[in-house]
């Protein structure tokens, strides 16, 4: 159960009991319960889905997001307007992974932030079915697992470091009974996540960090919206 709570605790904003001292190999074995906390996440969005309907649709993706932004802390976001300060930068690989750090934002995350929000606004407000919304978190969060797996850490001190090489083979178990039902939006995803994490490594020197990860969470989510909107 720690691994499930430290796995918890870090991608959502639920209460979690104390957990003290995050030991050596701990938020590896915790990588493992991902898909898990992303149905913690697809059942509230789930439920308040429930509870806006019959709102007029833009207010109704308007109170989704700011449902998904609160339950993952904008952990994810953050990652997303980091990476695309550091990622389309004109820089070495070196100066990149030096903006990754810097806690200040530049013109490319706010745009990179906004057409992202608002293309996440647009496609929860086109009616979305309570099953696809329990269960896209949790094909993100395993196909999170599978560039986290292939590319080396851009910075070993970084906690995306320390959450290398769980274990996939639980994670997916975990995840087949919503990428079963959704199986053309899990295969967009997981391409979608791992185009982009080659490209990210391409420009961090080879591997990707913390930051990126998020940045794969949210885009690879927009991308299963969109393939499941267009369907």
């Amino acid at each position: 159960m720690r691994s499930f709570w430290l796995a918890l605790g870090f991608l959502t904003t639920f209460p979690v009991p104390g957990l003290g001292q995050v030991k050596d190999g701990e938020m590896r074995s915790a990588s493992a319960f991902y898909p898990v906390a992303g149905y913690a996440i697809g059942g509230a969005l789930a439920l308040m889905a429930g509870l806006v309907h019959g709102l007029p649709h833009g207010l109704q993706g308007a109170l989704l997001l700011a449902v998904w932004l609160a339950l993952t802390g904008m952990l994810h976001l953050d990652g997303l307007l980091d990476s695309a300060d550091a990622l389309l930068a004109m820089k070495l690989p070196a100066e990149r992974l030096r903006i990754l750090r810097d806690i200040h934002m530049g013109s490319f995350a706010f745009g990179v932030g906004f057409v992202a929000l608002l293309l996440k606004w647009q496609l929860l407000s086109n009616g979305l079915s309570l099953g696809f919304l329990l269960g896209l978190p949790a094909i993100v969060r395993f196909a999170l697992l599978i560039p986290m797996n292939l590319y080396p850490a851009a910075r070993e001190e970084g906690l995306g470091a320390r959450a290398r090489e769980g274990r996939i083979g639980l994670a997916l178990l975990f995840a087949l009974p919503a990428m079963g039902f959704f199986p053309l939006e899990a295969l967009t995803v997981i391409a979608t996540m791992l185009l982009l994490a080659y490209w990210a490594s391409s420009r961090l020197g080879g591997g990707i960090s913390g930051d990126v990860y998020g940045m794969l969470v949210e885009l690879g989510e927009i991308a299963g919206l969109l393939v499941f909107a267009l369907r």
